[in-house]
């Protein structure tokens, strides 16, 4: 990246709406977010948030595009690691004390190696009543022992979600050793460190957290809240089918890749696809 272009994006980012801004689409990345959805999560005014993005989409790091009737705002990433190369390798000379080691130009980078106990893999969403549930479940039931499977929520409820059990155990997944959780319950020492964090809401995607330890790689499955559906008990219990359905087949394919011979950004890429894929096309393989 060239000074002058680096020097507009770091101005942009100087002011700290602008920031909050850049850093919950950075949550969501690669995906889309609406002005509506950015604004109730900061607690910010449509105007204000109309200027931020105007300035942010100016300097090219988000771009903006229409769906139908709505218009969703994305961060480029290909710009933000332009930025994020220029400040370590021009700015900080790749100095070694500041970065950590990088393969050599052209060589692959190295495969995630799979810890004897299995890859650990945590699902976060609000209440951990019925969405994360589903998804630890699964993990653990078609990891094929490669994956050990945690979730937690960020507000979570005292107990599980009616709905949400009877479907696991009608789809055979034993139920006995669910329980809702708080995420910080896996931030504590001694707390298993973790290699992937998938986000299965949008209100968790949403949520200002800490930096995990460890670096694992982040993902963004958001899915539509079934504890929130209306209806008849046969309409209410379709939505959580449903939502077992589009999980399931996520974790099939997620289950199937190939990561202990893949570089951390193959694996990357191929998770953002699995979150960024229509629900009715989730890919099944690699």
């Amino acid at each position: 990246m060239e000074q002058n272009r680096a020097t507009l994006a770091f101005a942009t980012l100087g002011h700290p709406g602008r920031l909050a801004v850049f850093r919950l689409l950075m949550r969501f990345a690669p995906q889309g977010v609406r002005p509506t959805e950015i604004a109730e999560a900061l607690g910010m005014k449509q105007n204000t948030l109309s200027h931020h993005l105007a300035e942010l989409t100016a300097s090219g790091l988000v771009g903006v595009e229409r769906q139908g009737r709505s218009l969703y705002y994305a961060v480029d990433l290909g710009v933000t690691e332009g930025l994020i190369g220029y400040l370590a390798l021009d700015v900080g000379r790749a100095r070694p004390d500041l970065l950590p080691a990088l393969p050599p130009a052209g060589t692959q980078a190295a495969p995630m190696a799979c810890p004897e106990a299995g890859f650990n893999v945590l699902f976060i969403c609000s209440g951990n009543s019925a969405r994360s549930i589903f998804a630890e479940a699964l993990l653990r039931d078609l990891g094929k022992g490669r994956f050990r499977a945690f979730s937690a929520g960020t507000r979570p409820n005292s107990a599980l979600n009616p709905f949400a059990l009877e479907v696991l155990r009608r789809n055979g997944h034993d139920t006995s050793g669910l329980r809702a959780k708080h995420v910080s319950e896996f931030r504590r020492a001694g707390a298993p460190v973790m290699d992937f964090v998938f986000t299965v809401c949008d209100t968790a995607a949403a949520e200002d957290c800490p930096p995990w330890p460890g670096q694992p790689i982040a993902g963004h499955w958001g899915l539509p809240d079934p504890v929130k559906a209306t209806g008849t008990e046969a309409e209410k219990a379709l939505a959580f089918a449903q939502s077992y359905a589009v999980l399931r087949r996520r974790i099939i394919a997620f289950a199937e890749l190939p990561v202990e011979s893949l570089g951390r950004m193959s694996v990357q890429t191929r998770v953002d696809a699995l979150g960024a894929a229509p629900e009715s096309e989730t890919p099944r393989k690699a």
